[in-house]
Parts: C-alpha cells; structure tokens; sequence
C-alpha cells in the first residue's frame, strides 16, 4: 500500500513540474497547464501524508 501512495505522490510531482517545461515548448495549452497542475497538487497534497512521516520508526 505505501509503495503504490508513493507513487501516486511521485505522479503528482510529475504532474506539477512537467506542464510548465511544456508550456515553455509550446507543446501544450496554458489551459491544460493549469488543469494538469491542479490535478497534480491535489494528487500530491493527498497522497503525501500518508506515507511521509516526521517521526522516525526506528528510536
């Protein structure tokens, strides 16, 4: 289960980083940018907390 939330968190990063250097190439619409982005951070901010914690397990 945490191998696949992090994967979907690595996907939501992706989302976030890739639409802006394909805008910048004028291979996409600024508005599928803006949709791909907001998918992405949603993505992310959900699937994050799951698996990324502050403590660690180990002390």
């Amino acid at each position: 289960m945490k191998l696949i939330l992090i994967i979907l968190s690595l996907l939501g990063l992706i989302l976030t980083i890739v639409p802006a250097v394909l805008v910048f190439a004028n291979i996409i619409e600024l508005s599928t940018h803006k949709n791909l982005m907001l998918i992405g951070t949603v993505l992310w901010f959900v699937t994050v907390p799951f698996w990324m914690n502050k403590r660690n397990e180990h002390v």
